[in-house]
């Protein structure tokens, strides 16, 4: 008879947990319906609740919730025009040199990299980049140019439209942050009203973790963001790259996702100088090395550990999946959110290891006490490791 209750009472529970598992995979098919709109809201919930503790802050000291938002939103607005008022002049002149640049960065493309990439490739690339063969390829294969132009004219159609669509969402943006940074306690509470009981503790336990690992990593790695991108703009435009302020600003900006700011920093940096200099300028070189070089140490051994810490505990592999599997799944939205969801998804996936652990599969049938088990060493190792051997005289 107790075998049969028990074996109820665990198909309860299995049903249980399929109906969460259903709910969470019927919300994550609604999130990629609505993803095309979701950017905004969910911008301005990052924004609301990175603004939040500093509301909650200014609100204790005895100030009403309204006027301490009014307070955090107009210190946004604020360094929001700061930066505007700074780099948009900055940046207007790097994009006029960079227009201004195309035709020498054409004729180092025609004159050097091409027959560099011939002599060690084999490979014919000037004859397909003649325009005079571009033209007879185009009229050998007019059908498919035309299909190609109408493919062309209807991306840059929905293109019109997808600008007219970040239009709004800028527009919206701020009205949202209001909303959400005047509101997030009231949210908060109502979802935390809709929790089950026998589970809030285990849920508020869950959520703070989370909300300190997601406040250790979005506000820290802003900071960090920030830092290396001043600190490659800067030293790249010290070393002469006339470049230098936007390669470093979009090196620092994409450097969330471990070693691609550097990455994509240098091989602009070396291309640049190499256009730059009509040649190869040791010296240039050299000095766009030292600027990425002392950057990527800064931020392992400064920025990184004392503004972030490992509170997230994401290998860097599992930071680039992530970015990827968000942009594949839902686009711009999907990366926007796919560092945020995997530190939460790290937060659980701790906790079932550690149920796991308490559970009987782990410690076996009989409820006997977890067996420590020792950490993995290369075989030889543990011989090393091992005291030597006392001699077998007799004891004093």
């Amino acid at each position: 008879m107790n075998q049969v209750v028990d074996a109820q009472a665990e198909i309860a529970r299995f049903l249980q947990q399929l109906k969460w598992i259903v709910l969470a995979l019927v919300a994550l098919w609604v999130v990629w319906l609505l993803a095309p709109i979701l950017t905004p809201f969910v911008l301005g919930a990052l924004l609301g609740w990175m603004g939040d503790p500093l509301v909650d802050r200014i609100e204790r000291t005895g100030r009403s919730r309204n006027v301490a938002v009014a307070l955090v939103f107009g210190l946004m607005t604020l360094l929001v025009i700061l930066a505007l008022v700074i780099l948009v002049p900055m940046l207007e002149r790097q994009v006029r040199t960079l227009v201004e640049s195309l035709p020498a960065y054409r004729e180092w493309f025609m004159r050097t990299a091409v027959p560099w990439l011939e002599a060690r490739t084999g490979l014919e690339l000037m004859v397909w980049l003649d325009p005079e063969r571009l033209v007879q390829w185009v009229r050998e294969h007019w059908q498919q140019a035309g299909g190609l132009a109408t493919a062309v004219f209807g991306y840059i159609s929905r293109s019109g439209f997808a600008m007219v669509a970040w239009v709004v969402n800028i527009v919206l943006l701020p009205i949202l942050t209001y909303y959400f940074l005047r509101d997030w306690d009231l949210l908060v509470e109502r979802v935390a009203a809709m929790i089950p009981r026998d589970h809030l503790d285990t849920v508020t336990r869950l959520a703070r973790e989370s909300n300190d690992v997601l406040g250790a990593f979005l506000r820290g790695q802003f900071v960090v963001m920030i830092a290396l991108g001043a600190i490659y703009a800067i030293g790249l435009q010290l070393s002469g790259l006339k470049l230098g302020l936007l390669i470093g600003m979009v090196a620092g900006l994409i450097s969330f996702i471990p070693y691609l700011g550097a990455t994509t920093g240098i091989v602009l940096a070396v291309v640049a100088a190499l256009v730059q200099a009509q040649g190869f300028d040791t010296k240039l070189l050299v000095l766009v090395g030292v600027v990425f070089t002392v950057g990527q140490l800064l931020e392992s051994y400064v920025l990184t550990p004392r503004i972030v810490g490992d509170k997230i505990g994401l290998h860097p592999v599992a930071v680039i999946f992530a970015v990827m599997a968000g942009g594949q799944l839902f686009g711009f939205l999907g990366m926007l959110i796919a560092l945020p969801a995997a530190a939460v998804i790290n937060v659980l996936l701790r906790y079932a290891a550690e149920r796991y652990r308490q559970s009987c599969l782990y410690i076996g049938e009989h409820n006997g006490p977890a067996i420590e088990v020792e950490p993995f060493a290369a075989p030889g190792a543990a011989a090393a490791q091992e005291p030597p051997a006392r001699s077998q005289g007799p004891e004093a």
